[in-house]
């Protein structure tokens, strides 16, 4: 129930910090699989429910990802007030294009803190990694490259003509 729990708290960090939080790809669909983003059920901490981390590196992982979270909030609300007020206008309002670029440049500025951010937390997780895990890690990313390597050479044997539909998977 305990490790349930915190990854179930992981997950919604992760969907909230954006899919490309912290882990390890599953998946073989020619992404930025790099060993740390993940796609499917591990909800992007794919690699940390596969390290074996102890309870106190699964502690420090859930201290790691709530402070990021709590960080940025204000900013994300801000934004998202930001996006609501303009997407209830029309565009032969006054002030429409105003509203526009200034939300485009809060988009962009919130965009460049979250990158950072992410680069903080997945450097501060790394660190709570023993050397075993980090070793492990790097396979991981190793063969998500092999992956993406394998899945390019593919798609580029067989393309898909314009004329031929395409499914959703």
């Amino acid at each position: 129930m305990r490790k349930n729990l915190f990854f179930g708290l992981a997950l919604a960090s992760a969907l909230v910090l954006g899919s490309s939080a912290i882990a390890v790809a599953a998946g073989q669909d020619g992404g930025p699989h790099d060993g740390w983003h993940g796609h499917g059920h591990g909800g992007g901490f794919a690699a940390l429910s596969k390290l074996n981390l102890t309870d106190a590196q699964r502690a420090s992982v859930k201290q790691i990802i709530g402070n990021s979270f709590a960080q940025n909030k204000t900013q994300r609300q801000a934004v998202h007030q930001q996006r609501e007020a303009f997407e209830a206008m029309t565009p032969d309002q006054a002030g429409y294009q105003a509203a526009a670029a200034s939300l485009a440049q809060a988009e962009a500025s919130a965009t460049q803190a979250r990158v950072v951010q992410q680069a903080q937390v997945r450097a501060q997780i790394y660190g709570v990694l023993n050397a075993s895990q980090k070793a492990q890690l790097a396979s991981f990313k190793a063969a998500a490259q092999t992956r993406k390597e394998q899945w390019q050479q593919f798609r580029a044997q067989h393309p898909v003509s314009a004329s031929q539909p395409q499914t959703a998977q």
